[in-house]
């Protein structure tokens, strides 16, 4: 079996680190791939150079995509996944700090698969990426390969 990648876009480096921190404690292997902004993830995600997923053959099992992001917004990544067939079907779960019901109703009417709010507390993090990892990685059933 082909293992899981993982595509986290997020800009700032404390949520990384977090993030990738909350993974490890939780056993959860997979390689996980970092961009930094929106350009870079729709780069890595449609675009064609030698790094890309379609060149290395990489493509994530789930997006984790923040909202605020440089360069190109999570929302229009998010638009732009969308109306790429390769990319059309790919579970992103936003996961973002934002509270606000404006955000979560245009994340939903965008096409996101989930929204879920970062906790502040690192236990209840680590939690929510236990949880996250269990259901997108090993009980959902993904839509089939793009080849």
């Amino acid at each position: 079996m082909k293992e899981k990648i993982i595509l986290l876009v997020e800009d700032n480096p404390d949520d990384v680190e977090l993030t990738l921190r909350a993974f490890k404690k939780n056993k959860i292997a997979n390689t996980i791939v970092v961009k930094h902004d929106g350009a870079e993830a729709l780069d890595f995600l449609l675009g064609t150079g030698t790094q890309s997923a379609a060149a290395t053959n990489q493509w994530p099992a789930l997006v984790l995509l923040d909202l605020k992001l440089p360069k190109i917004e999570g929302i229009e990544v998010l638009r732009q996944l969308r109306t790429d067939k390769r990319t059309r079907l790919l579970p992103v779960i936003i996961l973002t700090s934002s509270k606000q019901e404006q955000d979560i109703i245009i994340s939903y009417s965008c096409g996101a698969n989930s929204y879920v709010r970062k906790p502040v507390d690192f236990d209840q993090f680590i939690e929510a990426v236990r949880q996250l990892g269990m259901y997108w990685l090993l009980i959902n059933e993904p839509p089939p390969s793009r080849k």
